[in-house]
């Protein structure tokens, strides 16, 4: 299902605001700017029913030249083709991909691999890039304030063993036909899961975008 037009007119306004804001000089260009942002925050906070000096708070902390967030996750395969699966403490203990954002001075897919260790207790090689995709337009709900890429890849197990973390509470792994109904459908989606199985059962497959 597409996003609904008022988030991504917001998302657009504060975007606009926030770049205004990093480059404008005239005090009087400044101020028309934070106005923008503010009508942001009261769309934002009239669709969602958020409080909307949380959400002003949120936008007034973004600076410099608005860009998409970066997430990763990765697809980890055990010897029985079976998936690495975490339930995720922040999101109702649902299940998704070890992932999570990506971390500055580090390389995508080394965020990848730091990620599914802290989650999991596996250590991983990270072999290839599986899906680039723009969260909007992939039907995760809820929605974000923020435009989000997500980067999708496959690793190889090199080690570790299962150990849960303050954002996991269990960690298993699944055939594709186990794979749970209780997914965290803001982190990932059953069409998601079936392209990482098919990637990793077809290493011809090209690296799928948007």
């Amino acid at each position: 299902m597409p996003e609904p037009e008022w988030l991504v007119w917001a998302r657009e306004v504060q975007a606009i605001a926030q770049t205004g804001l990093t480059f404008a000089k005239d005090p009087f260009d400044r101020e028309r700017y934070e106005m923008l942002r503010n009508i942001a925050a009261r769309t934002m906070a009239k669709g969602t029913g958020a409080d909307i000096t949380q959400i002003e708070n949120l936008f007034a902390r973004q600076a410099g030249y608005a860009t998409p967030k970066l997430e990763v996750r990765t697809g980890v395969f055990d010897a029985k083709n079976r998936l690495l699966m975490v339930r995720e403490v922040l999101d109702h203990n649902r299940w998704t991909v070890p992932g999570g954002w990506a971390d500055v001075n580090l390389t995508a897919s080394e965020s990848a691999a730091k990620e599914v260790q802290e989650e999991t207790g596996y250590t991983v090689r990270i072999t290839r890039l599986a899906m680039v995709l723009d969260r909007a337009r992939q039907g995760h709900e809820p929605p974000e304030p923020f435009s989000i890429t997500k980067m999708f890849f496959l690793g190889e197990l090199t080690g570790g063993a299962a150990a849960t973390s303050i954002e996991t509470s269990e960690i298993r792994f699944f055939a594709r036909n186990e794979i749970p109904h209780d997914l965290s459908t803001g982190r990932i989606s059953r069409h998601q899961i079936d392209r990482l199985f098919a990637h990793h059962a077809d290493l011809s497959l090209v690296t799928e975008f948007d």
